[in-house]
């Protein structure tokens, strides 16, 4: 049937319609513009079933020959660009089947034994969202193994820790950049759990109750990859959400690098300039010869809301829907592509760029040294020489506003003005009051000391390198 005749109806299922599908009516119900995505997931599927077919007797081996020979044909036809794909078809599982029958005849019409576009389209997209799960967990891993590098590389390159944007303590760029890297190795475990559950076959579901034809579903279950057979029909062809748990995870991805792209935008500021992004990273102004924009990580942070979007989405598409499948469920394809685009090419990015960033040393010492970072070190020698923390808390204010008068730092105070606020204050104070004695005390398991950020950062390179063998 060509494209051109919109009044007529699908060879595939039109033995029961009395009159033709309305023309409109065939366009909006049709997915092959977008799902022709899943072509070689579905070509795939179908010679694991045909394969499993010969095996129980539904198809001869000149069958089976004739079938893998045409789906040759049919591949290599999409891959080159010359396949016809028909409205009237509807998706890409029709129109593929209906060009296999036209190439081998009637072996193409015993295809579809035992089995539904239900449970088709429900193995194709576990076969495409893992392979696209697996290029997540690379690329992250890729990422995380850039800025572990770059922390060992800066294990005692100073520079202030914030709270609520404010100057609150030092901390080192490695420590940073390890902080980082905690979020994404979380997000790494959340996709491989994700993958683990989405890894089960629901080919043999068929439409929602199983098929009377003697199939062996363990056997289309390996010749896939999978882990095994789904093992309740109805939940096999009725719920996406594998899918939705994969923008979950796509979407705290997101969101952790937006929280970096962030930093970067803000530390590449003149304010800041804490950072030197590459410029093949970066662009210019039409109008200001000046301007160096970081376009990558604004970039990123403004896909956030896209890929959150996708998430929502998918939730309201499957939160009213009674078993088993539903038309609705056509509707998951172009959320799930755009998802997977998204997240991918803004992790991609990250990797390439991340590891290429320069931090800029001196300025970030220099902004640490405002703001009184070292304004808890001082309560904390004073907690150790005796008084309670609250009251040292309280000196520790009265010392800070007294600078803030008279315009200086801590550590710029001589030991006589010091001694005006607590007289326990001795000249060992100003070992705890320079930002390397500050960095240095705190020496213990996921502290900002050197001697840790250093330590952690080899830990978690080996890590990523285990992962990855």
């Amino acid at each position: 049937m060509s494209d051109s005749n919109n009044q007529g109806t699908s060879d595939l299922w039109g033995g029961r319609f009395t009159e033709a599908t309305d023309s409109f009516v065939q366009r909006f119900t049709a997915s092959h513009t977008f799902d022709r995505q899943f072509a070689a997931e579905d070509i795939q599927g179908s010679r694991a079933h045909a394969d499993m077919l010969a095996k129980v007797g539904v198809l001869s081996p000149e069958e089976l020959e004739s079938i893998h020979s045409g789906l040759d044909q049919v591949a290599q036809e999409i891959i080159d660009g010359g396949f016809e794909w028909h409205t009237e078809r509807e998706d890409v599982h029709m129109n593929i089947e209906a060009r296999l029958t036209e190439i081998v005849g009637a072996a193409g019409k015993k295809l579809h034994t035992g089995r539904s576009r239900n449970d088709q389209v429900a193995t194709d997209i576990r076969l495409w969202l893992r392979t696209a799960t697996d290029t997540a967990l690379d690329e992250i891993t890729r990422l995380q193994k850039g800025i572990v590098g770059l922390a060992a590389a800066h294990t005692d390159t100073i520079m202030p820790g914030f709270t609520h944007l404010q100057v609150a303590q030092p901390v080192t760029f490695g420590h940073h950049l390890l902080a980082w890297n905690e979020m994404l190795d979380r997000d790494w475990s959340r996709f491989y759990d994700c993958r683990r559950r989405m890894n089960r076959c629901p080919l043999g579901a068929a439409a929602l109750a199983g098929t009377t034809f003697p199939i062996d579903r363990y056997m289309t279950a390996r010749a896939l990859g999978f882990d095994g057979p789904t093992l309740n029909s109805l939940d096999s062809v009725a719920d996406r959400d594998f899918a939705i748990e994969f923008c979950a995870a796509a979407a705290l991805l997101i969101t952790h690098l937006s929280r970096m792209a962030e930093e970067l935008v803000l530390w590449t500021s003149a304010q800041f300039d804490f950072i030197d992004i590459p410029d093949r990273f970066c662009t210019g102004s039409s109008i200001m010869p000046q301007k160096k924009n970081p376009d990558v990580p604004e970039l990123v942070r403004g896909k956030t809301g896209r890929v959150n979007g996708h998430l929502m989405a998918l939730l309201t598409l499957m939160k009213s829907q009674p078993l088993a499948y539903n038309k609705d469920n056509q509707e998951d394809k172009e959320p799930i592509f755009d998802c997977v685009q998204t997240v991918l090419d803004c992790v991609r990015a990250f990797a390439d760029m991340v590891p290429a960033c320069r931090p800029k040393a001196e300025n970030m010492r220099s902004a640490a040294l405002t703001g009184f970072a070292t304004a808890t070190d001082l309560a904390d020698y004073l907690v150790r020489k005796g008084l309670p923390f609250r009251d040292a808390h309280e000196v520790v204010g009265k010392a800070v506003a007294h600078c803030v008068s008279a315009g200086c730092n801590l550590e710029d105070l001589e030991l006589h003005t010091l001694r005006q606020f607590n007289d326990v204050i001795e000249g060992d104070v100003f070992d705890i009051l320079t930002l390397e004695g500050s960095v240095a005390a705190r020496d213990h398991i996921g502290g900002t000391a050197p001697r840790q950020v250093a330590t952690a950062a080899a830990s978690a390179m080996a890590h990523l390198e285990a992962r990855s063998v």
